[in-house]
């Protein structure tokens, strides 16, 4: 039993990362791939899991096609009872629940000024109030989710969750744009992305280059660290 998921980019495509880790972080059958985010084919590539328009896009193994990250990973949650993408516990899985959804739908200053990227650690990005909004926003949540777990580092939850990875294109954002937040949430940040999903996630992305980049930064910066 192997689902088909359907992504659009390793270097930029934030959704496609959370898309991949909810099967892989968990070690769900899996085969990926990928459609012309950026080469104008993805409409075309999506063509035969319609209605489907946006990456991810999950097919099970009975062919039934699911769109968006947070019904992908809801139903990824219900087939696989046993392989803990949720908290156990109902208090702290309502919370994981409520952080992933203030994800999907939030964050849009951040996210518009700071498109993920795993090209380089930016210098010198001036956050504007709205991005300072945000990250406050994020931080109160991450400090709300330790509350309700009683986990004081590491994971949000305790152990590894679909929390950790709707977060993770988000410390990809705060690592990759040097932005203003806490000692603990930067070590939370450098968590997620050195799991070995993630650092398999930056190694395979750096195999591919675009010219034009799709999101160039008038800034300096530094190299992305080898995963």
């Amino acid at each position: 039993m192997t689902y088909d998921l359907f992504l659009g980019d390793r270097m930029y495509s934030s959704w496609s990362l959370r898309g991949w880790l909810a099967c892989v972080a968990f070690d769900l059958p899996v085969t990926t791939h990928f459609v012309g985010l950026y080469s104008g084919t993805m409409a075309q590539d999506l063509a035969p899991l319609a209605p489907a328009r946006l990456v991810p896009v999950l097919r099970t193994p009975d062919g039934t096609v699911i769109g968006e990250s947070l019904a992908l990973a809801e139903t990824l949650a219900e087939r696989h009872p046993d392989a803990g993408l949720w908290p156990a516990d109902p208090a702290q899985r309502a919370t994981a629940r409520w952080l992933c959804a203030e994800m999907v739908a939030g964050f849009q200053a951040l996210r518009g000024a700071c498109p993920m990227q795993f090209q380089r650690i930016y210098r010198g990005f001036a956050a504007s109030d709205a991005v300072r909004a945000d990250l406050a926003r994020i931080e109160t949540l991450w400090t709300h989710a330790r509350t309700v777990s009683g986990s004081d580092t590491g994971w949000l939850f305790g152990t590894y969750s679909l929390a950790d990875v709707f977060y993770t294109p988000v410390a990809a954002r705060i690592i990759g744009y040097d932005l203003p937040v806490s000692p603990e949430a930067c070590a939370y940040c450098q968590a997620l992305l050195s799991t070995g999903p993630v650092r398999q996630w930056r190694q395979d992305a750096a195999q591919v280059t675009y010219d034009p980049e799709p999101y160039p930064q008038n800034l300096s910066g530094d190299p992305w660290p080898i995963a």
